[in-house]
């Protein structure tokens, strides 16, 4: 009996302990926000004590909503994230170092295209 009193104890404690340190690991240290304003621009950035972070700013132009922002955290395999983007009437764009980019292409490959390129096109009507 007294060891089930003592493991059930030890359970207590390190459930209340698990749940503060999870609580200072998602609890938000920085919250900023800015706008919108009347032109439509913003800004906004948040911050986590277990390293979230993330912040966009967004403005008005002849084309529509820009957006630009980045955001971080650590994967579960402990590699900080880095994520730059960019939203416009393109798309979406990311660039950061986990993101896979294609290889380059062949010498060969890369000659062909550009001859390919310098003919006229075949579906020119006459």
């Amino acid at each position: 009996m007294r060891v089930c009193q003592i493991h059930g104890n030890v359970c207590k404690i390190l459930s209340i302990l698990a749940a503060t340190h999870c609580q200072n690991y998602n609890e938000i240290i920085r919250n900023d926000r800015d706008g919108p304003h009347p032109d439509g621009s913003y800004r906004w950035a948040f911050e986590t004590g277990g390293g979230i972070y993330h912040e966009q700013r967004g403005f008005q132009r002849d084309t529509g909503l820009q957006v630009e922002g980045q955001y971080q955290y650590t994967a579960p395999d402990g590699q900080v994230i880095n994520v730059l983007y960019k939203a416009d009437e393109n798309g979406f764009h990311a660039t950061g170092d986990h993101i896979p980019t294609p290889p380059p292409i062949p010498i060969a490959i890369q000659r062909a295209l550009d001859y390919l390129k310098s003919r006229p096109s075949t579906t020119e009507r006459y």
